[in-house]
């Protein structure tokens, strides 16, 4: 694995753009970008042959579970028939493994112990060590992997935090340790809860490990969401810019653009799949860098919802498209009348059409805020986009 920066913004902001090259193929993504969220090492409602028309390279990205992966095939099988890559079909893809299923929860901090992590499956809770955790890492053989994390709720003790950093620090090292002979790529995890001290010392001794970037994880947890800015700022202060770096559970686009203007570069999150579970679809405009600057402010005046809600009988009748500029297979087959009817009848095919326009909409968001931090208006980019959104929130209130 390769990362470079290849562009940061000006006036001593943090938010930048790099180059993530994986594999003898020289396969780049351009950061900031967005794992997918999987089951199993899918996306709960895309197939592969859908995934192949969502936006490419952006969509190559997929975060897998490797906990998910306890029950089922036996690891040798996983092994001998080559990996994830080969199981799912999907040889180009990159997958990057981490421990937490990414839908459901984080491990339980009560039954977690010094030993290992304790994650639950379908035969019950069971404790995750180290040693475990590697040989499932060891045969799904993906790109990129994370450590076993102790991560916390926000509401914990100053002892619970130190204690999680401590655990989070030792298991990293016996991940390191025995990944030694194969020498992929790991990602160390930092912790520390809503302690900013706690942070940032899991970050500068998890900088000292030899990792090829770093996991931050324990954000969306709880925590204040006024403190979380210094938080994230605290870790990124605290480590090497030549590294990639990860945080998950920051999903909403205005946690995304906060989580950029800290320095982050990819991001983990279940945005996607909670909005098209809730059947909601993703309208917000995506081309504000490509608009005309008039003034020193986004000309944005063609609409400022998010989001709508297509179980509500207003779309019962609505012939049109879910955005009239998207190219997904959604909304170039398919009307809101449509997707409403199918998901008040509870048909799955409803999950599929939304989880497609929905990733093909929020990579796109993405793409946007690379290219407004190219074009150094990322400040202008963000400020917009919030008050757009802040707008939308107090009109539908009142």
């Amino acid at each position: 694995m390769r990362f470079a920066v290849t562009k940061v913004c000006g006036g001593g902001g943090k938010a930048r753009v790099g180059a993530l090259h994986i594999g003898g193929g020289g396969i780049a993504i351009e950061t900031p970008a967005l794992l997918l969220s999987t089951r199993k090492g899918l996306p709960s409602f895309v197939s592969c042959d859908h995934l192949a028309s969502l936006p490419l390279p952006d969509s190559l990205l997929l975060h897998v579970c490797p906990t998910h992966f306890m029950e089922g095939p036996p690891l040798k099988t996983i092994s001998n028939i080559g990996g994830l890559h080969h199981m799912l079909g999907l040889p180009d893809h990159i997958l990057v493994a981490a421990a937490g299923d990414s839908i459901e929860s984080l491990p339980s901090s009560e039954a977690t112990n010094k030993f290992g992590a304790s994650f639950d499956t379908p035969s019950g809770r069971r404790l995750v060590k180290p040693s475990d955790y590697m040989e499932l890492v060891s045969c799904m053989k993906p790109n990129l992997w994370a450590s076993l994390a102790d991560e916390v709720p926000a509401w914990v003790t100053d002892k619970r935090n130190k204690i999680s950093v401590d655990r989070t620090l030792r298991w990293l090292d016996a991940c390191i340790a025995l990944d030694a002979d194969s020498g992929t790529n790991g990602f160390g995890v930092i912790v520390g809860g809503s302690s900013v001290e706690q942070r940032r010392l899991c970050a500068t001794e998890v900088s000292k490990r030899n990792v090829s970037g770093f996991w931050i994880g324990g954000f969306g947890l709880g925590e204040n969401i006024e403190d979380r800015c210094s938080l994230l700022n605290a870790v990124t202060d605290c480590l090497p810019p030549e590294k990639p770096r990860l945080v998950s559970r920051l999903g909403l686009p205005e946690e995304v653009l906060e989580g950029v203007a800290a320095g982050i570069d990819l991001f983990d999150s279940t945005y996607i799949y909670q909005l098209t579970m809730g059947g909601f679809a993703l309208i917000f405009p995506i081309d504000m860098v490509e608009r005309e600057i008039q003034n020193g402010t986004f000309n944005n005046d063609g609409g400022d919802s998010t989001k709508i809600n297509l179980r509500a009988s207003t779309y019962r009748k609505d012939t049109s498209r879910l955005v009239d500029s998207c190219n997904c297979f959604t909304c170039q087959n398919h009307t809101r009348a449509y997707l409403n009817h199918l998901l008040n009848v509870h048909e799955m095919l409803a999950q599929i059409l939304l989880e497609i326009h929905n990733t093909h909409h929020y990579l796109h968001f993405f793409r946007s805020i690379r290219e407004a931090i190219k074009v150094g208006k990322f400040d202008l980019f963000r400020q917009q986009f919030v008050k757009k959104r802040r707008a939308s929130i107090t009109a539908a209130v009142l």
